[in-house]
């Protein structure tokens, strides 16, 4: 599966209980690393370490990203000294986590192998590998009055945690066309037998994966049944700012308009089968008209149980569309 940071890592938690029967399933969750940044001389993969805490316990579960018990004595003490970015704040157990990744990059070794290293510690039931081991950084355009032409371009950490999501014009994947994907993300794809599209943001989460070249012609070839997990529920997204960047690329907010945007594979597109919510049922016979097998169900992911649920209904539609 493919996989952005909060909303996929909830599903995946849910998918490692659904398979629980299935003692011979082997899960890889290709992670997004378009949110990636430097800070402080340290390299943050906010995604890829929200599914890996997520998964191996050590997650706070009231906020859905960071480390369970965190203090902020290094935040405090860099704020003391006036150290920018004021706006971005890494916890004392979670700077361990970086400062690992970062020795082991500064050493020679590729993401890949770095984020292999540190999951052996929290026994995640999954395999994660990243999207690219290349540097990919998603950077959105907002209004500045300040600049000549009254546009600039702002990582996408300082857009959402720094300046909230205001209005945004464009969001650009930077380095994508030049990244290779990463170490087995093509193979896992080939070599599926279900491909998941979880409900993670459309644009700056699996969108940034299938920017990377080969990952979505990947995703169309591939023998495997290919169903995704609508990420808007009634016209809002769950978490984030999906309702912010989707009309950025001429996507309106609903579970439809996600759907037609990913398209069928039948029409040259990405998804056989589709989840939308029990609210958005009306969108079930229109998408399949388009050649998506649809399905309306619950898919709000309030607790470990209900995530439980959501996966099994995605691999029961998979298991239908497979014996189709």
């Amino acid at each position: 599966m493919l996989s952005g940071g909060i909303g996929g890592a909830r599903f995946i938690s849910g998918l490692r209980d659904a398979l629980d029967g299935r003692p011979d399933a082997e899960v890889t969750v290709i992670g997004n690393t378009a949110d990636d940044i430097w800070l402080f001389g340290l390299r943050v993969c906010p995604d890829l370490d929200t599914v890996m805490y997520t998964l191996g316990g050590g997650i706070d579960t009231e906020r859905g990203w960071g480390r369970a018990e965190e203090t902020w004595h290094a935040k405090e003490e860099l704020a003391a000294y006036g150290v920018e970015p004021s706006w971005f704040g890494l916890g004392d157990r979670d700077i361990a986590t970086h400062l690992v990744r970062t020795q082991m990059l500064g050493a020679g070794f590729p993401l890949s192998d770095v984020t292999e290293a540190l999951c052996a510690r929290w026994n995640l039931g999954v395999r994660l590998i990243p999207m690219t081991d290349d540097r990919v950084e998603t950077h959105v355009v907002i209004d500045d009055a300040g600049q000549p032409d009254g546009r600039r371009a702002v990582h996408f950490q300082e857009y959402w945690v720094r300046l909230q999501a205001p209005p945004a014009h464009a969001v650009i994947p930077v380095g994508a066309e030049d990244a290779k994907p990463g170490p087995g993300v093509l193979e896992a794809i080939a070599d599926a037998d279900v491909m998941i599209v979880p409900p993670s943001n459309p644009v700056v989460s699996i969108g940034t994966i299938l920017a990377v070249p080969g990952v979505a012609d990947a995703v169309r070839t591939t023998s495997a049944v290919v169903v995704g997990v609508s990420p808007i529920i009634g016209g809002s997204p769950v978490r984030g700012m999906a309702d912010r960047l989707l009309p950025v690329i001429g996507v309106d907010v609903t579970a439809q308009a996600v759907a037609e945007h990913y398209g069928a594979r039948s029409a040259g597109g990405l998804l056989d089968g589709w989840l939308v919510d029990a609210s958005d049922d009306s969108a079930v016979a229109p998408l399949v008209d388009l050649g998506l097998v649809t399905r309306a169900v619950p898919l709000l992911m309030s607790d470990r149980e209900l995530s439980r649920e959501l996966a099994a209904e995605v691999l029961d539609l998979a298991d239908e569309l497979r014996r189709g």
